[in-house]
């Protein structure tokens, strides 16, 4: 399969039909927005506007998710349109974060990874203390709060296990690197996220093992593609591994306006 049937594959079934869990979708003429259930950050996944009403639209939205005091993130491939969509969201007051590859690797059966073995000292994350400390190492690793990430896994793994997979790698029984995977439902993507790991861990070819332990899981459960945004330092990692990157993609956070300031 080339990659324009795999991006245009990822573009309808992640982009335009997707129903996240903890979301409702909702599908206007111009966008697919979701709104969470839980009051946390919403996201538009997909957008179809033009240079003629992409200010309307964005203003719009912006105030559709003020009014329900929900920030957002409007997340912007490269192949999107108009082709200067960041800059009129610069405009609009979001907040451009950096550039990101969409990698996706097709699996099946005689894929490598499946007959790879694994290191002794992986084990598969599950209770809410395991992910306390997979968010502490995350935190540590990236250098920024990731409160909210904490009580969505938490909360998600409790409301649907067979969605989400946890995995971590030990060393004298402290986590040193961890990730973990959503199987999106009703597509064939498995959405591969996190790739931490501590300075001192590095090097192990933990990476990969995470990377191949969640393929394995994801195969088991049916899903044929996987899917990546990674940063600068992942993607040669990731290529080496038999990812390629489809297309760039950007997250674009909404101004923070006098309600949430004030709430």
């Amino acid at each position: 399969m080339s990659k324009d049937e795999i991006l245009n594959i990822f573009h309808k079934q992640l982009r335009v039909d997707i129903e996240p869990q903890g979301f409702k979708r909702e599908k206007t003429d111009y966008v697919v927005r979701h709104v969470s259930n839980y009051n946390e950050d919403g996201f538009i996944s997909s957008s179809n506007i033009n240079e003629v009403n992409a200010h309307e639209v964005i203003r719009s939205e912006l105030k559709y998710f003020n009014e329900i005091g929900q920030c957002f993130e409007w997340k912007v491939y490269s192949y999107d349109q108009p082709a200067n969509l960041l800059k009129i969201l610069e405009a609009e007051g979001f907040e451009v974060e950096d550039r990101e590859a969409l990698m996706v690797m097709e699996i099946n059966e005689n894929h490598p990874f499946l007959n790879s073995s694994l290191p002794s000292n992986l084990r598969e994350i599950t209770s809410v203390q395991e992910i306390k400390e997979l968010i502490q190492l995350a935190e540590m690793v990236f250098g920024e709060s990731l409160s909210e990430l904490e009580k969505r896994l938490c909360r998600d793994k409790q409301k649907n296990p067979l969605s989400l997979f946890l995995y971590g790698i030990y060393e004298n029984e402290e986590l040193v690197s961890a990730a973990w995977m959503y199987l999106e439902n009703g597509t064939s993507f498995a959405s591969f996220w996190g790739g931490a790991t501590k300075q001192e861990a590095r090097g192990k070819g933990y990476y990969s093992s995470l990377l191949k332990v969640r393929a394995q899981k994801a195969f088991e459960h049916g899903y044929r593609f996987m899917t990546v945004d990674a940063l600068p330092t992942s993607q040669p990692i990731l290529e080496k591994n038999g990812f390629d990157c489809l297309a760039y993609s950007y997250g674009c956070q909404s101004p923070k306006t006098r309600y949430f300031k004030d709430k």
